[in-house]
C-alpha cells in the first residue's frame, strides 16, 4: 500500500509505503512530463538509498533529496499509522 505525501505545484507527487517489517518506507516520487510521460525515483528510508531513477537531473534529485531528508521523520511515523490523512484522523 503506496500513502499520498506531498504533491508539489508542478503536479509532483510523493507517495510512501507503510512501514516493512525491517524498519525500511519506500518513498516514491513521480513527475508528469510532456516528452516522456513520468520521470520518477524510490528512496528506501531510513538509509536514503536511491533506487531506479528515471529522467531526472542531478539537481532534481538533490532538491528531492533535501525534501526527503527535511521530512523523514514525519515519513516514517506516517509509515506506521497508515499514511498523513489516518494519522490526522480524516
Amino acid at each position: 500500500m503506496m500513502y499520498p505525501f506531498l504533491t508539489m505545484d508542478d503536479d509532483t507527487e510523493i507517495t510512501h509505503s507503510e512501514m516493512r517489517e525491517d524498519g525500511s518506507v519506500k518513498v516514491y516520487i513521480e513527475t508528469p512530463d510532456e516528452k516522456d510521460g513520468f520521470h520518477d525515483v524510490t528512496c528506501l528510508l531510513p538509509q536514503y538509498r536511491w533506487l531506479d531513477v528515471h529522467g531526472y537531473s542531478k539537481e532534481e534529485l538533490e532538491h528531492f533529496g533535501e525534501i526527503v531528508r527535511n521530512n523523514a521523520h514525519l515519513i516514517l511515523e506516517f509509515s506506521q499509522k497508515g499514511g498523513v490523512l489516518n494519522a490526522a484522523n480524516l
